[in-house]
């Protein structure tokens, strides 16, 4: 069992969504960010047990976030789960060849999301 979920996404609506969703819905400890930037820098001290992460953000994109955290040693074997309205067949194969293990689609279920999530890690455990 995980407990520990880095959220990074810049949508105020989205967060709170979420945040409701797994942490009132699904008991998990979530850090929020709102950029990749914000994330590199939170991921070197709270070490989560896997990684949503949002495509389309200003500055610094998720691709881009996800390869700068891959960076970091602790944060070499974390799952990452991008979250994006974009799910075109070509998109995912893209997110996965980036190493994503999996794409949740926005807008997402409130009242599954951590039921979601919780199917993500435990499959990307074997």
């Amino acid at each position: 069992m995980f407990s520990k979920i880095l959220l990074i996404e810049d949508d105020p609506d989205i967060q709170t969504v979420a945040q409701m969703a797994l942490e009132e819905i699904g008991g998990f400890t979530l850090v929020v960010c709102n950029s990749g930037a914000e994330a590199i820098e939170k991921a070197r001290h709270f070490v989560p047990d896997i990684i949503l992460l949002d495509v389309m953000m200003p500055e610094m994109d998720g691709p881009t976030t996800l390869v700068k955290l891959r960076g970091i040693e602790a944060m070499k074997d974390i799952p990452v789960v991008f979250i994006t309205a974009k799910v075109m067949p070509s998109d995912v194969e893209r997110y996965r060849a980036l190493g994503a293990v999996d794409i949740i689609a926005k807008p997402f279920e409130l009242m599954t999301l951590a039921e979601r999530v919780q199917e993500i890690w435990s499959a990307s455990r074997g």
